[in-house]
């Protein structure tokens, strides 16, 4: 069989994957993108943010549709079912996979379908029977799936994770998720909005306790008003299996009875069936790779980005990752490490933030102040009936240099990137001042920065 041969290969279609391949292709580069799917997006497409984030906005609007005065008595009649809502979610993949099929067709990219598999530094074979492909560089950017334990069963019918709880059929009335990371937030608060009784067994003493602290208690407060019970400062010892529920019993003796149980602790990164041995490459126990600050691995000519590497594991950083990972191989003078980003929560009411917490800048000894503006207290949150939500911003004493972005809300990702583009300015160009000198359209929620500047310098001055 020939050999077919690229300056660049790229493992996975997902963000990094997808963000690579089109940045080395329009630089000039000869690129093949390998793909373990029928269709490209990878497991953000398919598996994870799109589907989830597709699911939860369609539950969002059941909430709101239920709590409109002039809406409810029609909401009563018919509560579409987890199923019907999943059914919305599949109309917006197909719709992202015709999307991005488009982007590699246009920009000249092979992709090519089938489970990759080093034979050397330079040569991957796909699958037993499948061809042979040489690059002078590879990009990994195979993702990850969610952890699964040993003493888990998963194939029980009620036992789920992040990606087989897509495919549920009906609609549960008592859940248990058992990790309170990201994922199992907003799934708690998924099921919670659809009526659910939730128990969120959460191993630390606070939910995301990485939040800046008003943040984490809004989310509490918020998922314990949908009905989800946060168990803080308990950990899964094992599950009890039956054909109509499952026990979860927990270390501290107690158990919980629930209809399903969503498994949302941790994930693995794809890197198992790689055939890593063949070029000496040695991921940690989790499947993830190490790199160096050029997104380069221990091997050579072969880098690697996104959910694959760990932490953040944002499908928004994973994207300038493959970039960046992509400009180390063909425009090294462009390659950026990715540092500063806004980290995006889809739980309902969704979270934003950057930069610092209070806990943090207490910690190493900033004087700094706080401004804060309430969603209700905006014209447009009076207009759009938004009883919850609040922007804070954490600003330098002295200087009035923004050091932190809170947001808690609707459309809380969106509003943080107002804010990230005036703290990330260099000078004096990121303060405070900034906000107050600015004229923003009205009504917008673009206001609450001018309204939370007002608050935190009437604190100064």
């Amino acid at each position: 069989m020939k050999q077919k041969h690229y300056d660049i290969i790229v493992i996975g279609s997902g963000p990094a994957g997808e963000s690579a391949a089109m940045n080395a292709a329009k630089k000039g580069r000869r690129v093949a993108v390998v793909s373990d799917r029928e269709e490209v997006g990878g497991n953000c497409t398919h598996m994870g943010t799109i589907p989830s984030k597709a699911l939860r906005q369609s539950v969002k609007q059941v909430m709101e549709f239920s709590s409109n005065p002039l809406l409810k008595e029609f909401a009563s009649l018919r509560k579409p079912s987890f199923a019907q809502i999943m059914q919305h979610a599949n109309r917006v993949i197909d719709e992202q996979v015709y999307l991005r099929r488009g982007y590699y067709e246009k920009n000249g990219i092979d992709v090519i379908h089938g489970l990759a598999a080093f034979e050397d530094a330079h040569t991957i074979k796909l699958g037993n029977r499948g061809p042979v492909l040489t690059a002078e560089h590879f990009i990994i950017a195979t993702g990850s799936r969610p952890y699964r334990p040993d003493n888990v069963d998963f194939t029980h019918p009620r036992i789920f994770d992040s990606d087989t709880i897509l495919g549920l059929n009906y609609s549960p009335r008592k859940v248990t998720v058992i990790g309170a990371g990201v994922i199992g937030c907003e799934y708690a608060s998924i099921f919670g909005g659809l009526g659910a009784k939730v128990e969120l067994i959460n191993p630390a003493e606070s939910l995301l306790s990485f939040l800046d602290w008003e943040i984490s208690d809004a989310l509490s407060y918020h998922l314990r008003n949908v009905g989800v019970r946060s168990r803080h400062n308990e950990e899964y010892e094992k599950l009890e299996y039956f054909d109509t529920h499952v026990v979860t019993h927990l270390k501290s003796g107690k158990r919980i009875k629930s209809d399903i149980v969503l498994w949302a602790n941790g994930r693995t990164g794809n890197t198992d069936q790689l055939n890593l041995e063949a070029i000496g490459l040695q991921p940690n126990s989790r499947g993830q790779l190490e790199i160096d600050r050029n997104y380069r691995t221990a091997v050579e000519n072969i880098y690697a980005a996104g959910d694959v590497v760990g932490w953040p594991s944002l499908a928004s950083v994973s994207y300038d990752q493959g970039r960046a990972a992509s400009n180390a191989i063909v425009d090294p003078q462009a390659c950026v490490s990715i540092d500063r980003f806004a980290s995006g929560i889809y739980t309902i009411p969704e979270i934003s933030s950057l930069g610092k917490t209070e806990r943090e800048l207490t910690k190493e000894r900033v004087p700094y102040e706080v401004g804060k503006a309430f969603f209700k207290n905006t014209a447009r949150g009076m207009i759009t009936g938004e009883q919850v939500g609040m922007l804070k911003i954490l600003f330098h004493f002295d200087t009035l240099e923004i050091l932190g972005i809170h947001c808690f809300g609707d459309q809380a990702s969106e509003i943080v990137h107002i804010g990230q583009a005036i703290m990330l300015q260099e000078g004096k160009a990121n303060t405070m001042k900034y906000f107050l000198n600015t004229t923003f359209n009205y009504p917008t929620m673009a206001e609450a920065y001018r309204i939370a500047a007002l608050d935190g310098l009437n604190r100064v001055f």
